[in-house]
C-alpha cells in the first residue's frame, strides 16, 4: 500500500512504520495523522504482523502538531474554534489509543527530537529506543496549551508524577542521558543501527504466543487503573481463551513429546 505521508513496510513479520515529512521534523499533520490511523488499523488486523517499530524520516522523530493547523485554528471564526478543536481532539486520541492498544508489541526508535504530540506518541508505545540524537520536549505549555497526545496519562507512569509536573510545566528540553536515567528512553543505540536493532529487539518480543502476548498486553495496559481482584479475574479470562489456542496446544505437545524423549 502506498502512503504519501508515511512509509510502511512489513518485512519477517515486523511493520516498520516511518513518519515522512523530514522537512517539516515530521510534524503531524492531518494527512498524516489519517495515514498514521490506517497503518494502525492494518497493523492491528494482519496476524502475519508480529509487532510494530515507529520511526520517522530525516532528523526529526516528530516535531508534534503541524504548524499550518495551529495557524488555521488561530484564523477560524471564534465561533467554530471550539468545536473545530474537539473534533481534531478525537482524531488524535483515536490515533494514540490504536498505538498503545494495539495487540502487538511496540517500539518508538526514535532517531531525533521528539517534541509535544511527537514525544507523547513515542510514549505510547510500549518500549522506546534511542540514539544520542534523540531527546524530548513536552513543550505545550510553551504555547499555551496542555499535553493532548496522551503524555498527562503516559508520562508519570514513566518518570513518577513529581517529575512529570516538572517536566510538563516547564516544557525543557530532556536529552538522551537524562531520558534514560528517568525511565523514558528503555534502551540505546546508535543511529546508523537504529532501526535495525529495533526491528531486532521487536523479533526477540514477539517470538512468543501471538494470543499470550495480546491477551498479556491488554490486562498490563489497566494494572494502574483497576484492583488486583479486577486483574486476577480479567488473567482468569484471558488464561481460558490461552488454553484452546494453537500456540499453546503445539507448545504443551512439543513439551510433552520432549518429555517422553528424554525418558527413554
Amino acid at each position: 500500500m502506498t502512503f504519501s505521508f508515511i512509509e510502511f513496510t512489513v518485512e519477517e513479520g515486523i511493520a516498520t512504520l516511518a513518519l515522512n515529512r523530514p522537512d517539516k521534523r515530521n510534524a503531524m499533520s492531518d494527512e498524516m495523522r489519517t495515514e498514521f490511523i490506517e497503518a494502525l488499523e492494518i497493523t492491528a488486523a494482519d496476524k502475519s504482523i508480529r509487532a510494530l517499530v515507529l520511526t520517522g524520516n530525516g532528523k526529526g522523530f516528530c516535531a508534534g502538531g503541524d504548524i499550518a493547523g495551529m495557524e488555521k485554528r488561530l484564523n477560524a471564526p471564534s465561533g467554530e474554534v471550539a468545536f473545530n478543536g474537539w473534533h481534531r481532539q478525537l482524531r488524535v486520541h483515536h490515533a494514540i489509543s490504536l498505538l498503545y492498544q494495539l495487540p502487538k508489541p511496540t517500539i518508538a526508535a526514535v532517531n531525533g527530537p521528539a517534541s509535544g504530540l511527537g514525544a507523547d506518541t513515542a510514549l505510547a508505545c510500549d518500549f522506546i529506543l534511542g540514539c544520542k540524537e534523540a531527546n524530548f520536549t513536552w513543550s505545550y505549555i510553551l504555547r499555551g496549551i496542555i499535553p493532548d497526545g496522551g503524555g498527562m496519562y503516559f508520562l508519570p507512569r514513566r518518570v513518577g508524577l513529581v517529575k512529570a509536573k516538572e517536566l510538563i510545566f516547564t516544557g525543557r528540553k530532556v536529552e538522551l542521558d537524562e531520558a534514560v536515567k528517568l525511565g523514558v528512553v528503555d534502551k540505546v543505540t546508535s543511529l546508523d543501527t537504529l532501526v535495525k536493532d529495533a526491528v531486532t529487539w521487536a523479533k526477540e518480543l514477539s517470538q512468543g504466543s501471538a494470543t499470550a502476548l495480546a491477551l498479556a498486553k491488554t490486562i498490563l495496559n489497566q494494572t494502574f487503573e483497576t484492583s488486583a481482584e479486577r486483574i486476577f479475574a480479567s488473567g482468569s479470562q484471558a488464561q481460558g481463551i490461552c488454553y484452546t489456542s494453537e500456540e499453546h496446544r503445539d507448545a504443551v505437545k512439543a513439551f510433552l513429546n520432549k518429555a517422553a524423549e528424554e525418558k527413554k
